[in-house]
């Protein structure tokens, strides 16, 4: 019987060489209906992108998100930061979310579909799943991005929790939130390039 295996541990993954992601030159916010039609183009012609969302934490319980307030996708070369208060965007937002043209691939995302559901009125097409990739080559439980990149590349992926619990319905994001939730979308299609390389994703 095939033992399954395990995700590195915290100590494991803090002795590794820096994982390095995308700057702020490759993140484009895109705030005109132009940025969003050229957003749409390059994402459609990639086919295969990386995707999460964002949303502004809740505190309470019963408390219903609100969410998403960032939608970000990526190429491996440049990432897209959409967020559904800038009306000039939301065509290019349901239209990426719908199609079941581009593939969008992300780690964890049955929240973040749910509160598109909840929050557009409509299901994902093409959605994968990178957990399924993970459990396909024995790792019983899920893997994130920081544990994938360990495992894939041998490299320390940094994920500041001040950040992840940061504002994110703010008209105005940090600069480390557009970092942040670049890179998020980046490693996604990182990952899978490589899971693809080895035969391992699906």
């Amino acid at each position: 019987m095939t033992q399954p295996k395990h995700p590195p541990t915290r100590e494991q993954i803090a002795a590794l060489e820096p994982f390095v992601g995308l700057d702020l030159p490759r993140i484009m916010v895109v705030r005109t209906a132009a940025q969003a039609q050229l957003a749409f183009e390059d994402l459609a012609k990639a086919g295969e992108v990386g995707f999460d969302t964002e949303s502004k934490p809740t505190f309470f319980k019963g408390q219903k998100s609100e969410g998403p307030h960032v939608v970000q996708f990526s190429t491996l070369e440049r990432a897209y930061i959409f967020q559904p208060h800038v009306q000039e965007s939301l065509p290019a937002i349901m239209g990426l979310l719908e199609s079941t043209e581009i593939k969008k691939i992300g780690f964890g995302l049955r929240g973040d579909l749910s509160h598109i559901s909840n929050r557009f009125s409509i299901r994902a097409g093409a959605v994968v799943d990178l957990d399924r990739s993970f459990r396909m080559l024995g790792y019983r439980n899920s893997v994130g991005a920081k544990s994938a990149i360990a495992i894939l590349f041998q490299q320390r992926m940094s994920k500041s929790k001040s950040i992840t619990t940061s504002n994110w319905s703010a008209m105005q994001l940090s600069e480390k939130q557009l970092v942040y939730a670049a890179n998020d979308a980046y490693v996604a299609i990182k990952v899978h390039h490589a899971l693809n390389a080895s035969g391992a994703a699906r």
